[in-house]
């Protein structure tokens, strides 16, 4: 199995891409802390460690819970930041308050958790951070504009921590994800054609990919996974 024995982090790990993300990081062998700002489930699976409750945008207590997860798994080899969220938001008919927003939560989280983890991916030698970026994040549409900024911010964010971090034994890389096919996402566009869209489960294997030992000569890589969009 491609992630045996690895500790992983996942943000955002109670969502629709998240948690099929655990799911996959388990079925590849890892153990996983799943990190979210909703309550942690009542029960999971043994091998994972539920941290809910947490506001990952605040330095303070995205390092309580990357601390948190690094003592119940031992130590921390991969983080894969997937907290975030979208808004369809005209600049002319919206708020100035929905940039800052999704600058928060898309990026400041992934800022935030990554901080906290890089003193821990170091001492595993082999660390990993996956971020989840988006294919509007290289051309924006018209309401697009807040939400693809934030995501353009976390692709310079992969970039430059890729460069340095690189001689210190971490990689990292975002996937560039079109539309996902989530039960929100059918319900927002009813007449599209989600054949076309990429599955979450099709998200999950290229990012346990990029979290394995195969991935290690991938750094600072911007990977679109579009589906047929």
């Amino acid at each position: 199995m491609e992630l045996q024995g690895k500790r992983i982090a996942v943000t955002g790990a109670f969502g629709a891409l998240g948690a099929v993300m655990v799911e996959g990081a388990i079925a590849a062998g890892a153990r996983v802390a799943a990190i979210d700002r909703a309550a942690a489930p009542a029960s999971g699976a043994g091998n994972v460690t539920a941290i809910g409750g947490v506001d990952l945008a605040d330095a303070a207590a995205a390092k309580t819970a990357i601390d948190a997860a690094v003592k119940a798994l031992g130590g921390l080899d991969g983080l894969v930041n997937i907290a975030g969220m979208f808004r369809w938001e005209t600049l002319a008919e919206g708020s100035a308050d929905t940039w800052d927003l999704l600058y928060r939560v898309n990026l400041r989280t992934a800022v935030a958790a990554s901080k906290a983890a890089i003193p821990h991916l170091i001492s595993s030698g082999a660390g990993r951070i996956v971020n989840i970026s988006a294919a509007g994040s290289i051309k924006a549409g018209a309401g697009m504009g807040a939400y693809a900024a934030s995501k353009s911010g976390v692709a310079r964010l992969t970039e430059a921590l890729a460069e340095e971090l690189k001689d210190r034994g971490i990689t990292v890389n975002a996937i560039l994800p079109s539309t996902i096919d989530t039960a929100a996402n059918r319900a927002d566009m009813p007449k599209a054609d989600f054949s076309r869209w990429v599955t979450p489960a099709q998200l999950s294997d290229v990012i346990v990919f990029l979290l394995s030992d195969r991935a290690s000569a991938v750094t600072g890589a911007l990977l679109p996974v579009m589906g047929r969009v």
